[in-house]
């Protein structure tokens, strides 16, 4: 398989888990097929890839010698089609799994789907965005409920 389907396949499958996520009655049973069929397997690509990487076992498509202790060895990672595929799996799983905790959270605190909805949307297009609005959000009704 060359990159782009790689990255490709990863992008779709992340998508038809948000789709879930957002849209899906939120039941012990689909929450489930979206952390373990979503978010455990694109962890599982970021895992076989990382460490393909590291022993040398995946050739990245790049010049090599990238590393994780220099900005300079991360840029040069990313130039290459594996480092941009393992980078962008990366951000996929941890959205989706911020995604998941943030509906959870939600759906705890009583906050209907449309509430929700903005901040899933942004945490999909950029994470950590999502999730900061997220936790401003809730604040006052997670003080509220610990009162009770």
């Amino acid at each position: 398989m060359n990159w782009d389907t790689i990255f490709l396949f990863a992008n779709y499958w992340a998508f038809a888990s948000w789709i879930a996520l957002a849209f899906l009655p939120r039941n012990p049973k689909i929450l489930a097929t979206i952390l373990y069929a979503g978010v455990f397997l694109l962890c599982l690509v970021y895992t076989v890839l990382i460490v393909g990487f590291l022993t040398g076992g995946i050739d990245s498509g790049g010049s090599g010698g990238a590393d994780f202790t220099t900005l300079k060895g991360v840029m040069k990672l990313f130039d290459s089609p594996g480092g941009a595929t393992l980078g962008w799996v990366h951000y996929l799983a941890f959205d989706l799994f911020t995604g998941m905790w943030i509906a959870r959270d939600a759906d705890q605190k009583r906050f209907s789907r449309v509430v929700q909805f903005p901040f899933l949307f942004l945490t999909l297009m950029a994470g950590p965005v999502g999730l900061f609005g997220w936790l401003i959000i809730r604040e006052r009704r997670a003080r509220a409920q610990a009162k009770r």
